[in-house]
């Protein structure tokens, strides 16, 4: 790849991306000139322009600006999302520019710097976000790229000018983390998915192991318990974590005071004492401890992690609260996959073992629901009613046989209906929800304000 000196200009094929955007706002961060295209604009698309980025939603080569036509300065920086027949795609492959994955351009990030590398089929985003919150706040500081937005930064993407540690999400979608070289590295979870990728569990479990040797001598991996792990190299330190019981990380002493989460956390680093959570749900203190590990490796002391924790407050669309009265409530997170949807509905009726809960869940790809359709069902049965959204396709073109319905037909629950995003606002009102969540990490969130809005009003 071009040295960084030689780089003017950069354009993004999928620079809506939530990885993608990140390296976009480096690079404008760096002084180069920054564009893109997307399909669709999002919050986060407008954000970038008035952030000084251009971008362009129709595939029209002609609407490359001339510095992103100069093959000697510019780097292309593209999604593996994109389609082979895209006519911009197709112009900077047959002219010989310099091309690269957003994985490469990351990894090549993690050589110059101490890559802190957040991996898991589920959970990364979350515990790398609060991983660079607990840097951040602290004297040792990092440079981020995450995979949310932060809603104590308003952004995805960090900057210090003086820390060596870089934080990023460690994506295994396309085997894209098998490019980075992590200082310490973290797995969350290692449950089948993407399997139109990989093909099976076993070879995304391969992969992941895969990822464990690309850690650099004297760095360290965190991992949670009980994850089927090969051998690691002996210069790669190993510490387990877990929300309670055997390993080198846990909690102890958990209690809800007020719908947050007040622990202790034993460690190899010694006991602190009544850490408080400053967003809700179990599954979060789980994720804390992971970052928490991650924060104590890189010699963030303890008082500076007690602070920064109880000021963590979370990402968008990640067990986001959108209204909180006593009347209603609504959460709104990404889950989807059928491990998350079980881990934040656990939460949700810890939280509220009392209330009605009702989720509104739009299912992600065809192939993943296809896949999981069981798994899916099973979650979702534990919630009190259910609305179905029809499946958000992303890349994938629809498989006959295959729809929303087909996790309908395998849940033991009676309140579940399929409803189009059109009739969605007016079932939901005469359902009378008490705690509702809106789950899903397609389209749903550009109905989500709206409904949020509606529902506001309805209840007064």
């Amino acid at each position: 790849m071009m040295q960084m000196n030689d780089i003017k200009s950069v354009y993004f094929i999928g620079i809506g991306g939530i990885g993608m955007s990140a390296l976009a706002r480096f690079f404008k961060f760096e002084g180069k000139n920054v564009a893109g295209y997307d399909r669709t604009s999002t919050v986060l698309t407008k954000e970038l322009e008035q952030e000084g980025i251009a971008i362009h939603y129709t595939d029209d080569r002609n609407k490359i600006a001339l510095c992103y036509r100069d093959k000697s300065s510019a780097l292309i920086v593209y999604t593996p999302a994109i389609a082979d027949d895209h006519s911009e795609w197709q112009y900077f492959r047959s002219n010989g520019f310099t091309i690269r994955k957003r994985a490469e351009v990351l990894g090549l990030l993690t050589q110059k710097n101490n890559g802190v590398c957040v991996a898991g089929t589920h959970g990364k985003t979350t515990i790398s976000t609060m991983t660079a919150h607990l840097y951040t706040e602290s004297e040792v500081g990092c440079s981020a790229f995450l995979g949310g937005i932060s809603n104590n930064y308003k952004t995805n993407f960090l900057h210090s000018h003086h820390s060596p540690y870089v934080v990023l999400e460690a994506d295994e979608f396309d085997r894209s983390f098998l490019h980075l070289k992590p200082h310490f590295a973290l797995i969350s979870a290692m449950d089948a998915d993407h399997l139109d990728i990989y093909g099976d569990e076993q070879q995304v479990k391969a992969a992941f192991n895969q990822f464990v040797q690309k850690i650099q001598p004297g760095g360290a991996l965190v991992y949670k318990a009980g994850l089927p792990l090969d051998e690691v190299d002996e210069d790669v330190e190993l510490f387990t974590y877990s929300l309670e019981g055997e390993s080198d990380f846990y909690a102890t002493n958990i209690k809800l005071i007020d719908g947050l989460y007040q622990f202790d956390v034993i460690s190899p680093f010694g006991k602190i004492r009544k850490l408080k959570l400053g967003i809700p749900g179990l599954v979060n203190v789980e994720n804390a401890i992971g970052a928490i590990a991650l924060a104590l490796l890189g010699e963030v002391d303890e008082e500076e992690i007690r602070n920064s924790l109880a000021g963590f407050k979370g990402i968008r669309r990640r067990f986001e609260y959108k209204i909180k009265t006593e009347k209603l409530v609504m959460i709104d997170d990404y889950a989807h996959h059928p491990e998350e949807i079980n881990a934040i509905l656990a939460s949700v009726k810890d939280i509220y073992p009392d209330r009605k809960i009702s989720v509104v869940f739009q299912p992600h790809l065809y192939t993943r629901t296809r896949d999981f359709a069981a798994g899916f069902a099973a979650a979702l049965d534990v919630a009190d009613q259910v609305f179905l959204l029809d499946i958000y396709p992303a890349r994938e073109l629809p498989i006959e046989g295959v729809s929303a319905d087909i996790i309908r037909e395998k849940m033991q629950l009676k309140q579940v209906e399929i409803v189009s995003k059109e009739d969605l606002m007016d079932k939901v009102k005469v359902s009378k929800p008490e705690v509702l969540l809106t789950l899903g990490a397609g389209d749903i969130d550009k109905i989500v304000p709206a409904l949020a809005v509606e529902l506001e009003l309805f209840i007064k």
